[in-house]
């Protein structure tokens, strides 16, 4: 038997004005959690799926730690569906979640999104966790490498999160530990700052304390450009004092109040729900029937009808204002005469009522990216705010800016540089056909609005590369 000696850390850093992540740790249960959504209550995702942890630290056998990992994950979601439920401003927020519930010798883990967990085993670092991220599963494809990938545009767009859907689809693994095992769950704000080499020379380092504080000033010296959430923990021989080390809590866990829910709460106007009638066992379903008073047949239906007319036109104007209101907070890269353009609202329209505004058309043109991007903005790329619109705007300026320099190389001097030429020679990397890629439509008629998750399918080698001109 074995016990964790165990360290929690978590801060805003240089960046962000709050922190949106939350972490657990005891002596059976180890959880880091990233909030993600902004405005919509990020910290308030976390912050439910540790406090799930927190309900269920308790030490298990090993044949129940998956079970009840995966009950832990479910309620985090359950409840997360509620709370959006209850305040539909809240829609939107969403929770990564990397953790294990520790029998002793045995870890339960439970992971989705794009935290991590690694393992320092007699000095080889292993990342235990696959991110579910849009990046990683173009890596996983071979379209990009790993380095391209930690420097592209979209590389913090998470594929799964605990967000109160039903399709979570978490992972869930064992992990026998040994003695002098390092385990460490973080969040990207960590993990994302610094190379492997870093993480395992910190990691390695023989005091804990020490190793958290190097880890996070490391992360702060890169940039700090988001939150700062680990929990560490050295596998030692079984421990009655660390066995009984008192449970912690980090971040928005100790941050945010969680709104308690009561299902019995009756909006305005609504009348107040007649009881149920008492079962009489000495009935059964024939005796019940034949004391139920029959209608007449004659009498005039109308009013239902129109009743349920009304009702169905209530509904459809709910849902209209619902789609109305829940498009004003997104927002989308697309074609703008050309032009890469930044719209607020979601693609097409509803009804005949066109569901987005132009905010801002850049000077970029569409033609000028790699065709790897031109095929994304013609597709769309979604946000969930402007910041992150703006951002993403401002690295496709830069790779349009960085391609004409190059095509401009290849091309030579020309009279008129916005005029199409007849043919262009190959350069290194660039496919031989140099027919300049068609204008991508504009943002109405978009019908499949986010596609930016949906891999893509180049003709080219060359159009799977980010960075081709």
């Amino acid at each position: 038997m074995f016990s964790l000696d165990f360290r929690i850390y978590s801060e805003v850093g240089r960046v962000r004005k709050n922190n949106q992540d939350a972490a657990f740790a005891s002596p059976h249960m180890l959880v880091v959690a990233d909030g993600m959504g902004g405005a919509a209550a990020g910290d308030l995702a976390s912050a439910v799926a540790v406090a799930e942890a927190h309900d269920g630290n308790r030490r298990l056998d090993d044949e129940h730690l998956l079970e009840h990992m995966a009950g832990i994950v479910q309620r985090a979601n359950d409840k997360l569906a509620d709370l959006i439920e209850n305040d539909p401003e809240l829609d939107g927020m969403g929770t990564t979640f990397s953790g294990a519930a520790f029998s002793g010798t045995l870890l339960g883990i439970a992971h989705i999104g794009d935290s991590r967990a690694y393992l320092l085993r007699d000095g080889e670092l292993r990342q235990l966790t696959h991110d579910h991220s849009w990046v990683q599963s173009l890596i996983d494809e071979g379209r990009i490498t790993p380095e391209q990938a930690a420097t592209h545009p979209h590389r913090s767009l998470i594929l799964k999160v605990l967000n109160g859907a039903g399709d979570t689809d978490p992972d869930f693994f064992e992990l026998h530990v040994r003695k002098g095992d390092r385990l460490l769950f973080c969040s990207d704000g960590l993990s994302g700052l610094m190379t492997q080499d870093e993480l395992h020379e910190l990691m390695g380092l023989d005091d804990l304390d020490e190793c958290v504080t190097q880890l996070a000033a490391l992360a702060n010296e890169h940039g700090g450009h988001d939150n700062i959430s680990l929990v560490l923990a050295k596998v030692v021989p079984q421990d009655d004092e660390l066995d009984a080390a008192e449970a912690q809590l980090a971040g928005s866990a100790l941050e945010r109040e969680i709104p308690t829910i009561t299902h019995d709460e009756q909006g305005p106007g609504y009348p107040e729900p007649e009881p149920e009638p008492i079962e009489d066992p000495d009935h059964d379903s024939t005796e019940k029937a034949r004391y139920a008073p029959q209608e007449n047949k004659n009498k005039r239906r109308w009013p239902t009808t129109m009743m349920a007319i009304l009702a169905c036109l209530a509904v459809l104007g709910a849902a209209f204002w619902g789609v109305r209101m829940y498009s004003t907070s997104r927002y989308f890269i697309a074609s703008a005469d050309g032009r890469v353009g930044i719209y607020n609202g979601i693609p097409g329209s509803l009804l005949g009522y066109k569901m987005n505004t132009l905010v801002e058309r850049r000077t970029t043109r569409i033609a000028d990216l790699p065709m790897f991007f031109q095929r994304q903005v013609a597709n769309t790329i979604g946000f969930s705010d402007l910041t992150s619109a703006n951002e993403t705007a401002n690295a496709l300026d830069g790779y349009a800016s960085r391609c004409r320099d190059a095509r401009q190389k290849r091309l030579g001097p020309v009279t008129k540089p916005s005029e199409p030429q007849p043919s262009e020679t190959a350069g290194p990397g660039l496919p031989t056909n140099t027919t300049a890629a068609p204008p991508p439509s504009s943002p109405t008629g978009q019908s499949n609005y986010p596609t930016l998750l949906a891999p893509m399918s180049p003709t080219a080698a060359e159009e799977a590369d980010p960075e081709a001109c």
